[in-house]
């Protein structure tokens, strides 16, 4: 090394880093220490979805009893335990059961026939321009119309009959079924588009083995909301319909009760409504979302 001048100059010493000496810590044996405590048991409980909502349900019950002791008056408020012994005299008796299969023969029949028609329609729209046309006219014209409000029509087209309840219910599932399903379609990613088209997926095959499983949550979730509708719709038009050849269902219950002045009944027949609604949603929807898209980790 040379300075400016040309003369020769030392060259500086390199430093060496610093080594840090290595040493041993012996580890605690694992039986020592336990790896997890375990959860007392009314956390372990608490873990139960059942549970919590059976704790909800009797937490409305035993406010329902209190409320209706402070009221003081059966005929606008009976109490949870009257309305019980009513329930339970109308179901050993049968006039429940044949209510409620009067009106599942009816829903079922109106709800089979909205999912059906709902499914054409969002698979023209997602095919088609014309079909998206169509499907988002129909929807801005009768979406928000009250299904009830068609029961006078339905009333003069298909006369006093079960017929005229099905025509309103599927209106009432057609319309919210296919603004969800057209909304889980459209959000499916592009690439598993693009992969059923590298397939060779075109038309029906293509909607049902690519468009449904990817958007089978907003699928499910408009079931859920058809389903919710289909009910107010049909316990609404048993209400203003009556009972057609003494073939009344749980709405026409209510009213003739109502008229009566049996209240305790009343409450009873909404019970059994809100079983309906629980049994379907807890047992049937939450059984397809586990095996669908909660095991396909598309939804927690």
């Amino acid at each position: 090394m040379t300075d400016i001048l040309g003369f020769d100059m030392p060259s500086p010493a390199r430093a060496e880093p610093p080594v840090r000496p290595e040493y041993e810590r012996p580890l605690e044996p694992l039986a020592r220490s336990a790896a997890q405590a375990p959860l007392p048991l009314h956390r372990r409980l608490w873990q139960f979805a059942w549970l919590r909502k059976g704790l909800i349900l009797i937490a409305l019950a035993l406010l329902w009893e209190i409320l209706a002791r402070w009221q003081g008056n059966d005929l606008l408020l009976p109490s949870f335990s009257q309305t019980l012994r009513a329930f339970f005299q109308d179901i050993s008796s049968g006039i429940i059961p044949e209510r409620t299969i009067n009106s599942l023969n009816v829903l079922l029949k109106g709800y089979a026939a909205g999912v059906v028609l709902a499914f054409v329609l969002t698979t023209l729209a997602v095919s088609t321009q014309i079909g998206r046309d169509l499907l988002s006219t129909l929807t801005s014209m009768l979406n928000p119309l009250p299904p009830i409000a068609l029961l006078p029509l339905a009333l003069l087209w298909f006369g006093l009959g079960p017929n005229s309840l099905i025509f309103v219910l599927v209106h009432s599932v057609l319309w919210p079924l296919a603004l969800n399903m057209y909304t889980g379609f459209t959000g499916v990613p592009e690439t598993l588009r693009m992969a059923g088209r590298n397939y060779g997926l075109r038309g029906l095959r293509y909607v049902l083995l690519i468009l449904v499983p990817a958007a089978l949550p907003s699928i499910i979730a408009g079931l859920k909301i058809g389903w919710a509708f289909a009910w107010r719709t049909l316990i609404a038009a048993e209400l203003v319909f009556g009972a057609s050849s003494g073939k009344g269902g749980l709405g026409w219950y209510i009213f003739q009760n109502r008229n009566e002045l049996y209240t305790d009944r009343v409450f009873a027949g909404l019970i059994m409504v809100i079983l309906l609604g629980l049994l379907v949603e807890n047992v049937l929807f939450r059984q397809l979302e586990k095996r669908t898209v909660i095991r396909w980790g598309t939804s927690r």
